[in-house]
């Protein structure tokens, strides 16, 4: 994944959190402020259920079930927006704290069920309701009931499903539970707290509106928090595209630079940030390179210049003794040794200089049109003898293609190529060409029937003075620059060279070249 991408999921994920963070806290605040408001309610209207309680004339003496006068039903008028349902404790004259002590005092399971048992005898009889369906009355366990005793204010807040009457379906609402003495009656006398009786009363509310609120909210929140993401990802991605311009423009100037074209740099962009620092230390490496590859080069140029003279000077003499003199045996061999040496120094000396040209950029190529297999059955005839002097079979295939390059360069790459395969002991050569890329390059093949070379050293064999020594000897007159000086030219023809091989096979050297401003050839124009 590239750090274009990596930098847009983080801010993207970081936006992501964030926007989940305030979705939510939205959420549990919007809540929050809706069940305190719905609380709040709740609380008033107790308050005024509370007063209009002793107008009805509920009876706490009668401990059955009532139709009729002095019911809850009348009040629905007065609260349609509320279930109400009130039961009445006649027998605990103390009140709540009277059931708080008989609460405690009961240490033993018979003794709490006795005392709830005689709670629910009560409950029941005297239990009266308001939009609520009688069959299913709000109920509470045993585990609400001695919360509510114990409760400082004798109050409970549930989230309760409670059956509205004439409705199929249990309705979510918040339930306010209350345990206090009440008024059910007018007072006797005048005389307050006479007719107070110990209730408990409910008072719901239904959460389908809240619920509903909640649920759009947090659609809306959800598509606010999608836009802001594919808004907040696109903007990332360019932005982060935009910051990294610049180091993607050091990063292909430094890909362009190479052992040919060393006094090139990478632009330097005026950002005063981590990358006008980074292209500037890659100048500064590309100056010291430069300065050691000139060295390098001065000094393979020089020396092979001043070793000419005295080289040629050696062959020379040594061809002169063995002309005008008439050495012995002993000193013949040791002159031809001699000048046999002083001719492979020559060559090498020769190879030194092609490639400190080519490391300068001074190698000069005379580019002119070029028929592939016509080009090879020229090398194939000038090499003919050589591969017949070692009984090899030397053939020429393929495809005709067109192309522009250096013919005696060229010739020099292929002519290595071959010689190395005899050398390795080929028993049949065969020289290919081919179009490649739709016709816009020409690959020239040379495949041998060779013993094959190790993988692990196909491409060491393009360094200099490498050689594999069960193929390549100084007896030979190997030096392990032909790949080089054959590497060199492919390269200053735009082109690239390989090697393929398989041990026990073969090996294929390929030379994959542009085509260049040479017009295809059609039928008629192939000899």
């Amino acid at each position: 994944m590239t750090l274009r991408w990596r930098l847009t999921l983080f801010y993207t994920a970081l936006l992501a959190a964030l926007l989940t963070a305030v979705g939510v806290t939205t959420l549990v605040i919007m809540r929050g402020n809706l069940i305190a408001s719905v609380n709040s309610d709740l609380s008033d209207a107790y308050g005024r259920f509370t007063q209009v309680l002793p107008s009805l004339g509920l009876d706490p003496s009668n401990q059955v079930n009532r139709d009729g006068a002095g019911d809850l039903r009348s009040v629905r008028y007065q609260f349609p927006n509320y279930a109400i349902q009130i039961e009445l404790l006649p027998f605990y004259v103390d009140g709540q704290v009277g059931l708080v002590d008989r609460l405690a005092g009961a240490t033993s399971g018979p003794q709490r069920q006795q005392l709830f048992d005689e709670m629910k005898f009560q409950r029941l009889g005297s239990r009266d309701s308001s939009g609520i369906d009688r069959a299913a009355p709000i109920e509470l366990s045993e585990e609400q009931l001695t919360e509510l005793i114990r409760s400082p204010g004798g109050q409970l807040l549930l989230n309760l499903h409670v059956k509205e009457a004439f409705r199929e379906q249990p309705t979510l609402m918040r339930v306010l539970v209350r345990l206090a003495p009440l008024a059910v009656q007018p007072a006797v006398l005048g005389l307050p707290g006479s007719n107070e009786v110990l209730s408990i009363v409910y008072v719901g509310r239904s959460l389908e509106e809240i619920q509903r609120t909640l649920t759009n909210l947090q659609n809306v929140i959800l598509l606010l928090f999608l836009a802001g993401l594919v808004t907040a990802g696109t903007g990332a991605y360019l932005l982060a595209g935009q910051a990294l311009r610049p180091l993607q423009q050091v990063q292909r100037a430094a890909e362009g630079i190479g052992g040919q074209n060393l006094t090139e740099r990478v632009p330097e962009p005026s950002t005063g940030d981590e990358v006008q620092a980074l292209a500037g230390a890659l100048n500064s490496m590309l100056g010291r390179l430069e300065a050691s590859f000139e060295a390098q080069r001065r000094f393979t140029s020089d020396a092979s210049h001043e070793l000419r003279t005295p080289v040629t000077a050696i062959s020379g003499h040594a061809s002169y003794l063995l002309r005008r003199t008439n050495p012995d045996e002993q000193q013949r061999e040791s002159l031809k040794i001699i000048r046999s040496e002083s001719e492979r120094l020559t060559n090498l000396i020769a190879s030194l200089l092609q490639l400190a040209r080519s490391d300068s950029g001074a190698l000069v190529l005379t580019r002119e049109p070029i028929l592939s297999e016509l080009f090879l059955d020229e090398i194939a005839r000038e090499l003919m003898p050589l591969a017949r002097a070692q009984k090899t079979t030397l053939t020429v295939g393929g495809q005709e293609v067109a192309f522009e390059g250096d013919a005696d360069r060229l010739k020099q790459v292929i002519i290595n190529l071959v010689s190395n395969a005899l050398k390795a002991g080929a028993g049949t050569i065969t020289l290919l060409s081919q179009p490649e890329e739709n016709g816009e390059q020409v690959r020239l093949s040379v495949r041998d029937d060779g013993p094959g070379i190790p993988p692990d050293q196909l491409e060491r064999l393009f360094d200099r003075f490498y050689r594999l020594e069960d193929s390549r000897s100084r007896d030979q007159g190997g030096a392990g620059l032909g790949l080089s000086i054959a590497r060199s030219i492919v390269e200053a023809h735009g082109g690239r060279i390989w090697l393929e091989s398989t041990l026990g096979r073969g090996t294929s050297a390929h030379v994959q070249l542009p085509v260049g401003n040479v017009p295809v050839l059609d039928e008629e124009d192939v000899p």
